[in-house]
């Protein structure tokens, strides 16, 4: 099992160790170090080549004389040993005087009396995994990409500078078949904590609907299936940071469905599947022993035939289209104009998938896992939403409804674990506490066992582990007793104290809505937190729909229905102090709303929103507290859409999106909905679904230095549409002005006549700075030329005179 550093980072974010150290303790906790390798690293000399032709060499025939580009538009030619490339491929080339991973130093040289002006590399040979078949094709993992012929391989590829250790793993340890396995261990052994950081990513929106059914015709075989169809699939390339991954742990890229299931696989040890929907007839899987003498084409195009002790993956027609465990079948593989496609999470009997593999002599990496024992527990769910986490990178998935079926699964009885018998078989004094702590850290709950009555006495002696379900395989005190040893260390026993257990903590969700308090409250607004009820006509007269959800047994009728918006309370509490001679407010709100389900369920759909509404104000002013907000949290991609909201002016709101998502709306009350609630002057008003904005991604900020360089200040103004939104513009004038573009405000706006009507002006104030040195006039000059081309290529305005 290989594992890269930066992988394990991502499920140990404390991890910071030496990787000698980290060497060291992996082979401490039985997973030896066979080799370690620093991978990644800068290629001097390695660039991006382009082959322009191919032909034979005159005096050998076993070489080719193959012309490159360089990236000067020369063919430069090379000897080459490798027959697998064709004319336009993109391939890596080591250049004259470069040194190779493995210390190689290339010169130009003579082969058989031609001339080799550098070398056509294979994977292996750069250091980007084990395959040295031929020649790296890089166009053929990309092929729609467009490669910078010339630029440097570590650039193209986005390499960077990795340790990558290979692991010895015994058939006793199926969990550490996996990266999340691994770092589970490491992090209990080091004592810092461990995460699934896919957890704190938004799970995947489910689409009402099946898609499929599931069948278990022999539940021996297979004790758990879950299925999902997922739609709106775009087959392509995968990441290059995923594709980097995969090649340093041995895999060959070959698309982003067939990448992603691969590394879900080595992440979190959990085999999964993915079929073609349109392959599979009838909608419908099922699991049974073959026939005998029942046959199947595999993913290696390989027709092979089963036995009875065999287990295959049936469509509705009961045709084989998988082997259980082992692999897919080639009647639905995934391919280019895959649109609609299945993912598959089972779990299968270890001793029947031994048995398959033996009779078919086929091993793949999903059966060395299922033959051990994969998890049969939640780490079934979070693998299939992972993948569907991952797709989302490289298209906009929609994943229809999860199905399960359930046959046998391997019996969790708790185990009793004797104090004296364990310390006996170790040699320490260690307590109940300490023992539970050390099992604790990797997974394995356990409580003080009772006696034998059954009642609530202690047991003194020991107490009771109950095994989680990706270690099913440890079934008695001795193993138990291992497992302590290894975590707590057999070179540490006598001289180093277990951790303590974990302390409760606040949630990132707590966290963030209390910052975005303590931020509201610096900037001078009052906590208001009025009841989350409404009254008949609430709604209409703050100009929102008539959605609200009725209380089958209010109270008083005037908090009979369930508030869809925050608006309608803090329109009464405004005009509640008005009506008291306080006139300048600016309230807040953090409370829940409940809006209709969007499918057929009982309760309602329960949120947790925040308002913010300023008496007097205007839209710029909201705005700017809508920045604070955002740039304080560092919500990702924040943009502002103009749009017509219900309950606000026509012409003064707009809808927030963070990170591609509608996320709220701001702007200025409707003038109208104000005088239904007796309220005078302008009020200012955001509204934001802080629920989905905190579950999602943000408060990741990177510091910058403040330039010791003068800035420089222009004022642009424009006329333009009165359609046209001032967000536009300034998307505009950041693009243009790019990195030296620091600040950018709206100053000034107002409404003007001129011969083709009613048109907008709109001034923008500048300010350009540099990191590196002091802007020149002609440098400010370029800057405010492109500002202004940029405006006009993209939209109706013209630069005011």
């Amino acid at each position: 099992m290989k594992v890269l550093l930066s992988w394990l980072k991502e499920f140990i974010p404390d991890l910071n160790h030496d990787h000698e150290k980290i060497g060291e303790k992996l082979s401490a906790l039985g997973l030896a170090v066979e080799s370690t390798e620093i991978v990644g690293s800068e290629l001097p000399g390695v660039v991006v080549g382009k082959v322009l032709d191919l032909r034979p060499h005159p005096n050998a025939e076993r070489i080719q004389l193959v012309d490159v580009d360089l990236g000067d538009g020369e063919a430069t030619q090379i000897c080459c040993g490798a027959f697998n490339m064709q004319v336009g491929d993109v391939i890596p080339v080591a250049t004259v005087g470069s040194t190779l991973p493995d210390g190689m130093e290339i010169a130009q040289r003579k082969l058989r009396g031609e001339v080799s002006n550098g070398m056509c590399c294979s994977a292996s040979e750069i250091g980007l995994g084990d395959d040295s078949d031929g020649i790296m094709i890089l166009s053929e993992n990309d092929p729609d990409r467009e490669w910078v012929i010339g630029s440097s391989l570590s650039g193209a590829l986005g390499l960077e500078s990795d340790i990558l250790w290979d692991l010895e793993v015994n058939a006793n340890r199926p969990d550490a078949m996996s990266i999340s396995g691994v770092a589970r261990d490491l992090a209990a052994s080091l004592e810092i904590p461990f995460e699934f950081p896919m957890d704190r990513d938004q799970k995947p929106q489910v689409v009402p609907g099946a898609g499929i059914q599931i069948d278990i015709h022999d539940p021996t075989l297979c004790g758990k299936f879950l299925a999902c169809v997922v739609k709106g699939i775009t087959v392509g390339p995968s990441p290059q940071w995923l594709q980097n991954r995969l090649i340093h742990l041995g895999m060959r890229p070959i698309n982003n469905v067939v990448d992603i299931s691969n590394y879900v696989m080595l992440e979190l040890g959990q085999p999964n599947h993915t079929y073609d929907l349109k392959k599979v007839n009838g909608s419908r899987l099922g699991t049974r022993r073959a026939k005998a003498g029942e046959s199947i084409v595999t993913l290696d195009d390989v027709e092979r035939t089963l036995s009875e002790i065999d287990g295959v993956i049936v469509d509705g027609d009961d045709n084989p289209i998988g082997i259980a465990g082992i692999m897919g079948g080639a009647s639905s593989e995934i391919s280019e104009s895959t649109t609609e496609i299945i993912i598959e999470v089972a779990w299968w009997d270890p001793p029947s998938i031994s048995r398959s593999v033996k009779n078919l002599n086929l091993m793949s990496e999903a059966s060395m896992r299922f033959r051990r024992g994969a998890d049969y527990g939640i780490n079934m769910d979070r693998s299939l939403n992972r993948v569907v986490q991952l797709l989302s990178e490289t298209c906009e998935p929609e994943m229809l409804e999860l199905i399960q079926a359930d046959g046998n699964l391997p019996n969790a009885s708790p185990v009793r674990v004797s104090k004296e018998r364990v310390n006996g078989l170790l040699g320490t004094s260690l307590t109940n506490q300490e023992m539970m702590d050390l099992l604790r850290s990797i997974g394995f709950e356990s409580k003080e066992a009772t006696t034998e009555g059954g009642n609530e006495t202690p047991y003194q002696e020991g107490f009771e582990v109950i095994v989680p379900s990706w270690r099913w395989d440890t079934q008695t005190e001795t193993d138990l007793a291992e497992e302590i040893a290894r975590t707590f260390g057999y070179e540490r026993i006598e001289r180093t104290i277990p951790r303590g257990p974990f302390t409760g903590q606040l949630s990132r969700f707590q966290k963030g809505r209390r910052t975005v308090r303590e931020i509201l409250i610096g900037a001078g607004c009052d906590e208001t937190m009025p009841m989350p009820f409404l009254a008949p006509g609430d709604l209409q007269n703050a100009g929102l729909p008539n959605t609200a959800i009725s209380i089958s047994n209010p109270l008083v009728q005037e908090e009979s229905l369930l508030r869809t918006s925050l608006l309608p309370g803090q329109l009464k509490i405004i005009s509640y102090n008005q009506s008291h001679r306080v006139k300048k407010l600016k309230f807040f709100e953090i409370g829940h709303v409940y809006l209709p389900s969007e499918v057929d369920q009982i309760l309602p759909d329960e949120r947790e929103y925040l308002s913010i509404s300023i008496t007097g104000g205007n839209a710029t002013e909201i705005v700017a507290i809508l920045d604070l907000i955002s740039s304080s949290m560092a919500f990702p991609n924040m943009q502002l859409k103009q749009q017509e909201i219900d309950g606000l002016h026509p012409a003064r709101s707009a809808q927030v999106y963070v990170a591609g998502q509608s996320s709220g709306t701001v702007g200025e009350v409707d003038p109208r909905v104000l005088r239904n609630y007796g309220i005078d002057g302008p009020v200012a008003w955001l509204e934001l679904d802080l629920g989905s904005i905190l579950t999602g991604s943000f408060g990741k900020k990177k510091y910058k230095s403040v330039s010791k360089y003068p800035s420089s200040d222009i004022d642009l103004a424009f006329e333009v549409p009165v359609n046209t939104s001032s967000a536009s513009i300034e998307g505009c004038l950041r693009k243009a002005g790019g990195a030296y573009l620091k600040e950018l405000e709206l100053f000034d706006s107002y409404k003007a006549e001129d011969g083709n009507g009613e048109v907008r002006s709109l001034a923008y104030n500048l300010r350009f700075q540099s990191n590196d040195g002091t802007l020149t006039d002609g440098e400010v000059s370029e800057l405010r030329a492109a500002c202004i081309e940029e405006v006009q290529k993209k939209t109706d305005a013209r630069l005011r005179e």
